[in-house]
């Protein structure tokens, strides 16, 4: 009797132990916070928005249009483009960007260039974005697939968020005959070399979900 009475309290103990175990686990990585359910609509006259998950409706991405700039509620992260907006060879590729308050958790924002295919499963672009951490990210997609060009971050020209959540940037993807540069507030923040990435093609611009930004449609310079 002694004996199982040990075996017992050694297998509750254990019991314990191990639901303990998982409980931190689960409060040291907690699931991805789902999509902000957003009364969505008002996509600009010419344009295209795209969700990343196929499975996401664009619905719940909100556009309110200021004086020929966007207020951008999201919802799922997405990109938006017009046809008109493409490029190649030498060419800057601009937009300004305000975070209007702190997300759940630090998300980028900015720009594509490159873009292929963009209605497809198959789409293909390369993305500059930046957060309110101070941080900036280049990457690209080809189809269900990213890679990192220049993983997350930090560069003294990516100003930090104050303590509103605010922060604004200007940034610009220089595509040179020898390089291509990632530009914040007209400072180099970083470059690859010419034929890295992908740089023909739709340029437009990238926003994570769970984000409250004021941007401008992107400008080109050829």
């Amino acid at each position: 009797m002694t004996k199982l009475t040990t075996f017992m309290l050694a297998a509750t103990l254990a019991a314990c132990s191990t639901r303990t175990s998982r409980e931190a686990d689960t409060t040291a990585h907690p699931p991805a916070d789902p999509d902000v359910a957003v009364q969505g609509g008002g996509i600009p006259a010419g344009y295209t928005a795209i969700t990343d998950d196929t499975t996401a409706q664009i619905s719940n991405v909100r556009y309110v249009t200021h004086a020929g700039n966007w207020e951008i509620t999201t919802g799922p992260a997405h990109i938006i483009f017009a046809p008109k907006d493409t490029a190649s060879g030498v060419y800057t590729a601009t937009a300004s960007f305000a975070q209007m308050e702190a997300p759940r958790h630090p998300e980028g924002y900015g720009l594509f260039i490159g873009g292929r295919d963009l209605e497809s499963p198959n789409r293909a672009y390369t993305y500059f974005l930046v957060r309110g951490n101070g941080q900036f990210l280049v990457k690209s997609r080809a189809g269900a697939k990213t890679s990192d060009v220049l993983a997350w971050r930090a560069d003294p020209a990516v100003a930090k968020a104050d303590s509103t959540g605010r922060a604004t940037y200007r940034l610009s993807i220089r595509v040179g005959a020898d390089s291509v540069r990632f530009m914040v507030d007209d400072k180099q923040v970083g470059a690859v070399k010419a034929g890295t990435i992908a740089t023909s093609g739709v340029a437009g611009l990238r926003v994570n979900h769970n984000l409250h930004v004021t941007t401008s449609p992107v400008a080109i310079a050829r």
